[in-house]
């Protein structure tokens, strides 16, 4: 079993929101995603993918973004971006999933993913983030940054019956501001012994800023998707 991560698909295919309009970058992406995804991902694998996934509205919108996903190899593990508007209660995502055959896509909301392989375990944890509360941040987003980190330790803590070998984090938004300050998030994550994080959320010149590499012995990876080039991002071999 390999583990990849790809974030910010945006797919269009259940309403007309081309992601061209964004620059020569996203040009045939839905394609070329399909083509790359395929070529490095097996059936047994694990791919995170934290955020953004679909620009429908509502969930019945997003099936034919939902039926591309599923015909891609691997295991999906989707958590919430700030634009999943079809995003809704895990009830109704698994009864979608049941519904159209989707068993290849698992949602992680509150909770977490285990896949064992090779006498291993491996806990998948999460949730969508938000932007990093400061002094001068509205109560609103000071709220919804401390709802942000409460989800991730329900996730984090749903996943300690299971004593994983190792706990890969994901995250939509960066855990940490692009000057590494702020490590609310860093913090939780060394409670928990977790030594990687994916994020996304970061696109165009956002990225030049974007912190990677090992933070107070945490690694970060972006992957979102258009700075990946649409190729799935090797997190474990």
């Amino acid at each position: 079993m390999s583990v990849f991560a790809i974030s910010d698909l945006h797919l269009p295919l259940g309403i007309d929101k081309p992601m061209n309009v964004f620059g020569p970058r996203w040009e045939n992406y839905v394609d070329r995603l399909r083509e790359n995804w395929q070529n490095i991902v097996g059936e047994n694998d694990v791919v995170i993918m934290p955020g953004d996934i679909s620009w429908a509205t509502y969930l019945e919108d997003s099936l034919r973004d939902f039926e591309y996903l599923s015909a891609l190899n691997g295991i999906k593990i989707i958590l919430k971006g700030n634009h999943d508007y079809w995003w809704t209660t895990m009830n109704k995502l698994n009864v979608f999933a049941k519904k159209n055959g989707f068993d290849t896509i698992k949602f992680v909301h509150n909770n977490c993913y285990i896949y064992k392989s090779g006498g291993k375990t491996l806990a998948i944890c999460g949730t969508r983030g938000w932007n990093i509360a400061k002094e001068n941040s509205t109560d609103e987003d000071k709220r919804l940054f401390l709802r942000e980190k409460e989800r991730m330790i329900l996730s984090l803590e749903s996943a300690t019956s299971a004593k994983p070998d190792e706990i890969i984090a994901a995250m939509h938004y960066p855990p940490v501001e692009k000057n590494g300050l702020n490590r609310d998030f860093i913090q939780i994550f060394k409670e928990y012994g977790v030594k990687t994080c994916v994020y996304g959320h970061l696109h165009a010149a956002a990225q030049d800023f974007a912190v990677q590499g090992d933070v107070d012995g945490v690694k970060l990876i972006l992957v979102a998707s258009d700075y990946l080039k649409f190729v799935p991002k090797l997190i474990r071999g």
